[in-house]
């Protein structure tokens, strides 16, 4: 692989521009580069919930989805460029059927916790329907927006697998 990036401070942002993939300049502050950094913050936190000690099958899931939202990244970043497909979408739907298929039936609504992998795992799908609001508004190609609305239901459906696993049932809103 050659390297790609050589100098890593090159005051091109210091006005407050950054460059796109394409080589254009756009202000820090607009919607693309906005919807960047939530996909950018989503892959981190992603990366820290694979700190915990998962299932091995969850862990090589969330690598892939890692990759994937590098490469949904840089269909942000480089205008007109398209790098996922309906597949993406696809591989996503079938990763929510295989977790949630052992799972029992919602009575009552969930909240975050139970084992701290859980708990991240709601972070993840919390930062990722902010990542999904913030790219609906740039007119993306539709399999990213759907795979950020898949990933945050797997987010979801992973949590509660996680809490399965650990033995601990889901964390139940209480009604007043």
């Amino acid at each position: 692989m050659a390297t790609r990036l050589s100098v890593i401070t090159t005051r091109g942002g210091d006005q407050g521009t950054t460059g796109l993939g394409d080589g254009t300049r756009v202000a820090k502050n607009t919607p693309r580069i906005d919807a960047l950094g939530d996909v950018d913050e989503l892959n981190s936190v992603i990366g820290l919930w694979r700190c915990e000690d998962l299932p091995e099958a969850i862990d090589a899931l969330l690598g892939r989805i890692q990759n994937d939202l590098f490469d949904l990244g840089a269909e942000l970043c480089i205008p007109g460029h398209v790098a996922l497909k309906e597949e993406h979408v696809l591989f996503l739907e079938e990763a929510l059927a295989r977790h949630n298929a052992d799972l029992g039936k919602l009575r009552e609504f969930i909240l975050p916790g139970g084992t701290r992998a859980a708990a991240m795992a709601h972070l993840a799908r919390t930062v990722c329907r902010r990542a999904e609001r913030t790219v609906v508004g740039l007119e993306a190609n539709r399999p990213v927006v759907q795979y950020l609305n898949r990933l945050s239901d797997l987010c979801f459906v992973l949590a509660r697998a996680l809490n399965k696993h650990a033995g601990r049932g889901d964390v139940l809103w209480q009604r007043d």
